[in-house]
């Protein structure tokens, strides 16, 4: 089996990239998802996170926030507020990393010919690099990502770019993760461009998963 870590900054198109390598065959789990999933009422993450950031992140159904708790863990520098996301990443990415190990050991035992992705935005920040085989980096332009994220999170662009920048400030900047990548693919051009140079990379892993047969 051959594992890959998927990463890149924030609004980079890397999920976009990801269902790509899925469409392809490629086994993939999404940080984010487990995340999320470990921050369920009643799981010990979510108690640790609450105990940590306090009631103020949550929902009047006691979920997570997941704004507010953007907003606590990276911090508000126009407000006095520091980052608090190494506490938060402490608390989480242990629980994230036991996840996604365990599901690729599940995913090798099914198909030892398999190409298990795990798609991450701090991979490499986290100094978890070494737990992959090979190391795919999704880039894009600055300007594209303000936009992007504009219309995922349903603000203005203004209000964007200034949340890009904030959470781009705990990421590695992109000249160093593509430093640190086997691959890299551009996601500035069209969803097509971007799809070809994915199933070039693609027919690269697979090859070498097969040859690890």
């Amino acid at each position: 089996m051959l594992k890959v870590g998927l990463t890149g900054g924030i609004a980079s198109g890397k999920s976009v990239v990801g269902e790509m390598f899925g469409a392809l065959g490629v086994h993939l789990i999404r940080a984010d998802q487990v995340a999320h999933e470990l921050m369920q009422a009643g799981q010990p993450v979510y108690e640790e996170v609450v105990r940590q950031f306090g009631s103020t992140i949550l929902n009047p159904d006691g979920s997570v926030n997941r704004p507010r708790l953007a907003e606590a863990a990276f911090g508000s520098p126009d407000r006095g507020k520091s980052s608090r996301i190494d506490e938060l990443n402490r608390i989480v990415h242990p629980a994230v990393i036991a996840r996604q190990e365990a599901w690729m050991a599940e995913v090798g035992r099914l198909d030892s010919r398999a190409i298990a992705m795990v798609e991450a935005a701090l991979i490499l920040e986290a100094g978890a690099a070494q737990r992959f085989d090979r190391m795919v980096v999704v880039t894009c332009r600055d300007e594209q990502r303000a936009r992007r994220f504009a219309e995922r999170a349903g603000i203005d662009l203004e209000s964007a770019q200034r949340e890009v920048q904030r959470r781009m400030a705990a990421q590695l900047p992109d000249e160093e993760k593509c430093k640190a990548a086997d691959y890299v693919i551009d996601n500035s051009g069209s969803l097509d461009a971007t799809e070809k140079q994915v199933r070039e990379v693609h027919a690269r892993l697979r090859a070498e998963a097969e040859g690890r047969q």
